[in-house]
């Protein structure tokens, strides 16, 4: 037998061999690595949502909230609109099923078979948090899960099967061709150049020790010659720069995701004090709206403390403030009960809106309750000032209906989300009149267009506020009456129509009447001594009953 047949005879098997094995390690080294960060990127997934859903709960929590269907509800809003920002692919899906293994949230349309039913009701019971394979949908998939208490929601963020383990299986395959390629190879070299082939293939047999010693990616095979031996070699650099590639955009992604969304969460905590949390989720989703505004039809609503000047300086400073946020904790959570948004703080004085950023059709009514419950309100916070020895507040609302400009107004430096317009401005110089009439409520008669028939109302004078000449009727309104109240109310109603229809001397029958069952009902006295003047000295005939008044 020739020596060259004999270093084949004795070298090839050494040689394949030597290069399966190094292929094999290489293989489950490159493989291991892989599988481990897809399962961590999908468990980081997974822990971001779970650490989202506890935020968005704790937030509940601090706002004394969790008992508020609407607000538990825009937390699920949320929670769905967040998972659905966490997909990187149309394969990817997170499912939530309740106690009952029912689908409560989705991120695609597909729901799960029937057959299936019966493994995702055990899932559920269950509550794996390891890494499963359950089938939803139709589709085998790879999924981590979580359960949440709050909603009582098992929460699973998956990813389709083969989608999940494509690299595993191309890293296989190229493993498996390359490994193949070099067992041929390493043949065929043998027989034609035995003595050549030795040196280049225990350089790779070296080099691939390296990399799996090290688990270097970046480690490469020296190409020496341009022949089969060093395409191999660079077949094998190919594959390894290709897998540092694939891993370092992996680790980049995933820092990347992290920083991302502490931002986002940081962010959205700190502006949710100042802006309401939906103006907050549209900017995200469509930052180019910032600095658009829009014509809304709204309620815009005042409210001050009277005299608060005079309560100021009998207070020191310490006092005054505890009481002032005491004061304000209180007519905010009024007001955001009721679906409004606090525009701002003006001393004392708190505006507020109903209907932006997000409308609902009983916005109107709303803002009414919320003026109504704000003056029942200082009722119980003034028996707290009392028991501290404090003074008492007493306040004044004011209710407007109509069309305001609503958006962020200022500059890039400094803007406010708020609504202008002339609309506001009525609204401001209604709280002024609560004053004048002695009343703790007045709303516009737009507003009062919307709420009749659902809330008792009190037509009290026709006015032209500062600055304009056309008048408006101005009401104050009720959540119910008694018996007394509704025949007062009633009266007073029927005699402001004979008033404003010139019909004075039935006017003043009827508020005699009135002041006999409530004599100190300032609003009728008012009234009732224009009325008696207007018998004697009848007004103009351009007269149209309007008060106007200079000072508000």
């Amino acid at each position: 037998m020739k020596i060259r047949a004999k270093v084949v005879l004795v070298v090839l098997p050494i040689v394949v061999v030597s290069v399966v094995m190094v292929g094999v390690s290489s293989y489950l080294a490159a493989t291991t690595g892989i599988t481990r960060v897809a399962h961590e990127f999908l468990e980081f997934k997974t822990t971001e949502l779970e650490r989202y859903a506890a935020g968005q709960w704790q937030l509940l929590i601090e706002n004394e909230l969790t008992d508020t269907p609407e607000m538990v509800e825009a937390t699920k809003l949320g929670l769905e609109s967040y998972a659905l920002g966490m997909l990187r692919s149309q394969t990817e899906a997170v499912f939530a099923f309740d106690s009952n293994g029912e689908l409560v949230m989705a991120t695609e349309d597909n729901e799960p078979l029937a057959e299936e039913r019966a493994d995702i009701q055990s899932l559920v019971a269950a509550r794996p948090t390891e890494l499963i394979t359950p089938t939803v949908a139709g589709i085998q998939r790879v999924a981590k899960g979580f359960y949440f208490p709050p909603y009582d929601w098992y929460i699973l963020h998956t990813e389709q099967f083969d989608v999940f383990y494509h690299d595993l299986q191309r890293i296989t395959s190229r493993t498996a061709a390359i490994l193949g390629i070099a067992t041929l190879l390493a043949v065929l070299f043998l027989i034609a150049f035995a003595g050549t082939l030795t040196r280049p293939l225990q350089n790779v047999v070296s080099s691939m020790r390296s990399i799996i010693a090290s688990n270097d990616l970046s480690e490469r095979v020296p190409v020496q010659y341009r022949d089969e031996t060093g395409e191999l070699a660079h077949t094998f650099n190919v594959m390894t720069e290709e897998l540092e590639r694939a891993y370092g955009q992996i680790k980049s992604y995933a820092l990347q995701a992290v920083v991302a969304r502490k931002k986002e969460s940081k962010i959205r905590n700190i502006f949710q004090k100042y802006v309401p949390q939906e103006l907050i989720d549209r900017y995200y989703a469509n930052p180019e709206s910032m600095l658009v505004g829009e014509n809304r039809v709204l309620s815009v609503l005042f409210s001050d403390i009277r005299s608060f000047t005079s309560i100021s300086e009998a207070m020191n400073p310490d006092d005054l403030v505890q009481s002032l946020n005491h004061y304000f904790s209180v007519m905010v959570d009024i007001i955001m009960n009721r679906g409004g948004v606090i525009d701002k703080y003006i001393g004392d004085a708190i505006m507020a809106f109903f209907g932006a950023p997000v409308k609902h059709d009983d916005d109107a009514y709303q803002s009414v309750l919320a003026g109504i419950e704000m003056c029942n309100g200082i009722t119980s916070f003034n028996e707290s000032q009392r028991a501290a020895g404090k003074p008492e507040f007493q306040i004044g609302v004011g209710i407007n209906y109509g069309v305001v400009t609503v958006g962020n107004i200022g500059t890039d430096k400094k803007m406010d989300y708020t609504v202008i317009g002339d609309m506001v401005n009525l609204a401001s110089r209604l709280e002024g009149l609560t004053k004048y009439y002695q009343v703790p409520l007045l709303i516009s008669q737009s507003l009062q267009q919307r709420i009749e028939g659902r809330l008792p109302t009190r037509l009290l004078d026709v006015v032209a506020v500062k600055g304009k000449t056309t008048g408006v009727r101005i009401y104050t309104a009720a959540r119910e009456l008694s018996a007394a109240q509704e025949r007062v109310w009633e009266l007073h109603n029927q005699a402001m129509e004979h008033y404003l229809d010139r019909q004075f001397t039935a006017a003043t029958s009827l508020f005699t009447q009135l002041l006999r069952l409530e004599p100190e009902d300032a609003a009728a006295k008012r009234i009732f001594a224009r009325a008696e003047r207007f018998q004697k000295q009848p007004p103009p005939a351009e007269w149209g009953g309007v008060e106007v008044m200079e000072t508000k």
